[in-house]
């Protein structure tokens, strides 16, 4: 998609990405717990799915929403701490006190705008 697709609704703009020079994200060294859990995940959704087609007692069936949407919350949570203790402290840990106020700032932002969005 180019920048002038963007009339099309719910179109994002196009991020350049230079994957050969990025950093490693906070949960690259948990990446494959992360992974074994939201396949987890996923079958708890196709087990809901199958309930849905299959009739069965609504009830069962939002016990198994909950559960899967408690696993997502805590796989959200791990995200949160992993950003909080690589990404912010990777900003306070930045040489130039000028910068360093800046990156700090827009770090705590993020979480604190994904917290947001996780509580809504």
């Amino acid at each position: 998609m180019t920048n002038a697709d963007l009339t099309q609704p719910g179109a994002l703009p196009t991020v350049e990405v230079d994957l050969e020079h990025a950093a490693p994200h906070g949960y690259t060294g948990n990446k494959d717990a992360y992974l074994r859990r939201l396949k987890r995940i996923e079958g708890q959704i196709r087990g809901i799915a199958r309930m849905v087609n299959e009739d069965k007692y609504c009830i069962d069936i939002l016990t198994q929403v909950a559960a899967a949407t408690k696993a997502l919350h805590a796989v959200s949570l791990g995200l949160v701490e992993e950003h909080i203790g690589h990404c912010v402290v990777g900003a306070a840990s930045e040489p130039d006190p000028d910068l360093r106020a800046e990156h700090i700032d827009a770090k705590v932002k993020e979480a604190t705008d994904a917290i947001g969005r996780l509580l809504r």
